[in-house]
């Protein structure tokens, strides 16, 4: 799969823009804040309908203008198919494939599969349990619509909840209703902790041999689901947390406080792991991004590499780049320094400059 063309009107810092893409590598190079990870979340958004930023559609429509549009023309396995995205200040996006409107985000599943890398998902290992989670969602998400259907119906049925908790200090005769919202909290919650069980233990065999490469065979990574509560367990926990609930206005226990233990050699790398050591594990899952696509969609994903060869040493920079070489990828960059000195082909790249964009010659530099 790969991403032909992307065409932006009022989006970001873009008043409009039409970028034809090369199925291989293609750099997009200048100074910081000019517009090249915009591009990056515009082709994330289309293929996604979220920001790789976590940025809200109103903030993404350019300044002064009340909607943007965005239209990514992508192939897979030789069918073509248009993605239309009309971003819009005051209401809902709207979303075309082909152009036909479709009303669920979750009817682009399947479509494209993207791998996103940026300096913020360093932090996977070192930050809250929150980015860990997020990680294990996107993950599971690009591979499992049923996962991304449990995963929505928990979200819904955990803010119905949370919402009744609250409304009830006023009106407590909602209470009444906290039993149905328990048996839907129930029914996915208990899903989304074997799903997520079921991916780390998968994810784990994938990691072993990426790792190992990464660490020249000196460290061994290992993934410990931390459930916040088991599933066969999760009933009793909510009975006997409804009163804390009701008097916090918000619900305690379920995977929505799930997290997992990042082990090398058996040392927590969160706690004692070193700066080296913890970039080492998050570029270790990033990767292992690419290969759990290629297995679910028999094809490879795109990739989106979002400033982050800056982030990491030469070493590191160098297996990154070996491991891509059969992807399609954007990357954004401020020089092309790292691409020369690792002999890095680059089939495709830009130049941008305040929002405007200028294609430089094609260099491909392989070997020795």
């Amino acid at each position: 799969m790969f991403a032909e063309s992307i065409e932006l009107k009022n989006f970001r810092n873009y008043e409009s823009l039409s970028l034809k893409l090369n199925p291989g590598t293609n750099i997009l190079y200048g100074d910081n804040a000019q517009g090249k990870t915009n591009i990056l979340e515009a082709v994330y958004l289309c293929g996604t309908t979220k920001s790789h930023r976590g940025a809200r559609d109103r903030e993404m429509i350019r300044f002064g203008e009340e909607e943007s549009h965005i239209r990514m023309s992508v192939r897979r396995q030789d069918i073509p198919y248009r993605i239309d995205m009309h971003l819009k200040k005051s209401r809902a996006k709207g979303i075309a494939i082909n152009e036909m409107p479709i009303k669920k985000a979750s009817e682009l599943f399947g479509i494209m599969n993207f791998v996103c890398f940026s300096p913020e998902d360093l932090n996977i290992v070192k930050n809250g349990p929150a980015e860990r989670r997020r990680f294990l969602n996107l993950e599971l998400c690009q591979i499992s619509r049923v996962y991304m259907d449990d995963l929505a119906n928990y979200t819904k049925a955990l803010d119905q909840r949370n919402r009744l908790l609250k409304d009830a200090f006023f009106h407590p005769d909602y209470l009444d209703m906290l039993d149905v919202w328990d048996e839907q909290l129930l029914s996915y919650g208990r899903k989304l902790i074997r799903e997520r069980r079921q991916f780390l233990l998968y994810l784990n065999e994938l990691l072993a041999e990426i790792h190992s490469g990464l660490t020249h065979g000196d460290e061994k990574i290992t993934l410990i689901y931390e459930p916040d509560v088991h599933e066969e367990e999760f009933e009793k926990r909510l009975r006997e947390n409804r009163d804390r609930d009701i008097h916090s206005k918000t619900t305690s226990a379920g995977p929505h406080r799930d997290d997992f233990n990042i082990q090398a050699n058996g040392i927590d790398m969160r706690k004692f792991g070193s700066q080296g050591q913890q970039r080492t594990a998050a570029l270790s899952m990033k990767l292992s991004e690419i290969q759990i696509v290629k297995r679910a969609a028999d094809d490879t994903p795109v990739l989106l590499l979002d400033d982050v060869l800056s982030e990491l040493d030469s070493s590191r920079q160098n297996y990154l780049l070996q491991s891509i070489s059969d992807v399609q990828t954007l990357i954004t960059c401020t020089g092309l320094d790292e691409f020369v000195e690792h002999k890095f082909a680059m089939d495709q790249v830009y130049r941008v400059s305040c929002g405007h964009i200028e294609e430089a010659a094609p260099q491909r530099i392989i070997g020795g």
